[in-house]
């Protein structure tokens, strides 16, 4: 088998840049950026940390002999590839403006060589052995569902479903403590040693009111990489909301056991549904 070239990626954060086919992925998803955005962060990429000069931009994507508002077009090219990244001039993570002057990258840049592609031979190969692969890729790859599984719904829909979830789970922390000593007097009846539950009630409630608060915020305003920022706190979430399925059991005295076992079981899937739900707005952005 002949080997084929590989070609310079690329990689910072969750992001690559191939500059060979143009694209901009995050964390395997493609983004919408154009042509002359994606020439700019290339041109960051090649030196980050270095300075890149206004003119070193402008010899580079507008010729001597165009015509154009430059200090207009560039700002406007720099605020296209500052949204597209989710970064910000004030507090910038990736771009920094140096006044008059130019740009700077300031995240770290991996400059690796993309997987090379298979030749002919390689292809008809893994012809023989497709749906093996696809069957094992399958089982591996549904433990958690995937951006490609679910539907493409409009962020505005997967906010305020995003934004019920939140609340709920804060109305459950704010009841709780509030009826603490209620909670005390039916533990106290149930269990011998029930203290311990009342401080991990306490602890969890005052840990999740800030998150649900956060998360609550940055929903109600369509923050940007809001799905990104979740995906990062998931693992603190799910062991939180977990512990939380098992709150209808508190209202045992009023619901009734079954109540409270269907309402604990559909709490279980609630971390998940969160996800979820935040993945169908992704896949709504997605570029078809």
């Amino acid at each position: 088998m002949d080997a084929a070239p590989t070609r310079l990626i690329y990689r910072f954060a969750t992001y690559e840049a191939d500059p060979v086919t143009g694209e901009l992925r995050k964390a395997g998803v493609r983004l919408r950026l154009p042509e002359q955005p994606f020439r700019v962060l290339i041109m960051l990429l090649e030196r980050p940390g270095e300075l890149v000069t206004r003119e070193q931009i402008r010899q580079k994507l507008w010729p001597a002999d165009t015509f154009v508002d430059f200090d207009h077009s560039l700002n406007t090219v720099i605020n296209r590839l500052r949204e597209t990244l989710g970064d910000s001039a004030s507090n910038p993570r990736f771009i920094e403006t140096l006044a008059r002057r130019g740009y700077r990258f300031l995240a770290p840049v991996e400059a690796a060589g993309a997987p090379p592609q298979p030749t002919t031979s390689a292809v008809a190969e893994l012809k023989k052995t497709n749906g093996t692969l696809q069957a094992t890729n399958g089982r591996v790859s549904a433990v958690l569902t995937q951006l490609e599984d679910v539907p493409a719904v409009p962020r505005r829909y997967v906010r305020v479903l995003f934004l019920l979830i939140q609340l709920m789970y804060l109305g459950f922390y704010i009841a709780a403590l509030a009826r603490l000593g209620a909670i005390e007097n039916l533990l106290e009846a149930s269990f011998a040693h029930w203290t311990w539950i009342v401080v991990v009630l306490v602890v969890t409630a005052a840990a999740g009111i800030p998150v649900r608060l956060y998360l609550l915020a940055a929903a109600s305003f369509d923050v940007r990489g809001l799905s990104y920022k979740f995906h990062r706190l998931f693992p603190f979430t799910f062991a939180l909301d977990e512990l939380w399925a098992l709150a209808p059991f508190l209202l045992l005295p009023q619901i009734g056991l079954g109540l409270a076992l269907a309402a604990c079981a559909a709490l279980v899937y609630v971390p998940f549904s969160q996800r979820t739900v935040l993945l169908m707005g992704d896949a709504h952005s997605r570029p078809q």
